[in-house]
């Protein structure tokens, strides 16, 4: 999905300020499906604005600049729908890990064991925070999409333990 979608599938949920749809994608469960910079929420907000999917509204803070509050219109919510109800796109994974392991044998026993140590803390924390999602109330889909991120992460995890000592194994020998 594209930033502009996921801007739209978010105010769907309730209106926001640009940071905060950023942390929802960050800490929200959004962070799966796209990857979104200020840099690019922005620039999509401002469009989409612009053709009438969602509307903006200032909000007075005291000592503070005003907050731009965005709420999706009835266009926006039919745009999203009608996005949902097309084609998806193809999953588009961005495995930088996986990456670093294709060429394993040309880095240090040590190197390996750091990448290693440092995604599976990583794929943990991201368990972790999918857990704690799920324990709060859901829509089915949200319920749906949430298992479906347990899952995957915790066969990560299952194949990372089962599978690294074969990985440190071959990396040892190549060194001898």
């Amino acid at each position: 999905m594209d930033v502009r979608t996921i801007c739209l599938g978010i105010l769907t949920r309730a209106d926001a300020t640009g940071y905060e749809i950023k942390k929802r994608v960050e800490e929200g469960g959004y962070r799966h499906f796209v990857e979104a910079s200020f840099g690019s929420i922005y620039p999509a907000l401002d469009k989409l604005t612009k053709d009438g999917l969602v509307s903006v509204r200032a909000e007075v803070q005291e000592k503070k600049p005003n907050r731009k509050v965005y709420s999706i219109t009835k266009a926006g919510r039919s745009a999203f729908i009608a996005a949902l109800m097309g084609p998806l796109p193809q999953d588009c994974h961005r495995w930088p890990f996986a990456f670093a392991m294709k060429f394993a044998d040309l880095l240090p026993e040590q190197r390996i064991a750091q990448m290693l140590d440092a995604y599976t803390a990583q794929t943990e924390n991201t368990l972790t925070q999918l857990q704690q999602a799920g324990a709060k109330p859901q829509s089915r889909g949200e319920h749906f999409a949430t298992g479906l991120g347990r899952a995957a992460y915790g066969a990560i995890l299952d194949y990372l333990r089962e599978h690294r000592v074969e990985l440190e194994v071959q990396t040892a020998e190549a060194a001898e």
